[in-house]
């Protein structure tokens, strides 16, 4: 069975021939430029929508689906997430990217100690934050910024940061 990733959500429809309002993630606009398919999650089921074209906006993207000619056919699937499988997502990484998710669980390393372990990851809009449990069990937030996660590495399911003073109390 597939596993499928978010990759927006159907906020409304968009004029009167069916195209869909999008919401998506802040600089996804080339990544979602280069699907041909999504899946709409509706009723518990994955249905593939074939796209047909697609426009953005600065604050969503208007998508036309093969087949979805009227008003009625998109209003259905209004505020239905859309997916990707989760292949086609690696597919599309560059070397150095990874899945956010896969970073849950990674062992958080500062000077070459153990520090810590990520519990999970947020984003405020702005930026994303790694949740990190320490040995202590409480649980601080790390800017996912250069300047402090200084290496993150897949293989060996470590994240390397820069433990400035007070970043892990």
């Amino acid at each position: 069975m597939s596993k499928y990733v978010s990759v927006g959500k159907i906020l409304n429809f968009h004029g009167v021939r069916g195209d869909a309002k999008v919401g998506y993630s802040k600089n996804q606009q080339d990544f979602l430029n280069v699907l041909d398919m999504v899946y709409v999650l509706y009723n518990n089921e994955y249905i593939p929508l074939k796209i047909k074209n697609i426009k953005f906006n600065n604050k969503f993207a208007i998508i036309k689906f093969d087949g979805i000619d009227t008003v009625n056919d998109i209003v259905v699937y209004k505020g239905c997430l859309l997916f990707v499988e989760e292949q086609t997502i690696r597919e599309n990484l560059d070397e150095d990217e990874f899945l956010i998710d896969e970073l849950t669980g990674m062992d958080v390393i500062a000077k070459g100690e153990k520090v810590g372990v990520i519990v999970g990851v947020s984003n405020n809009g702005q930026s994303d934050f790694l949740s990190v449990k320490t040995p202590n069990k409480k649980v601080s937030l790390v800017p996912f910024v250069k300047a402090i996660v200084l290496n993150v590495d897949i293989k060996n399911k470590t994240v390397e940061i820069d433990n400035i003073p007070g970043l892990l109390e």
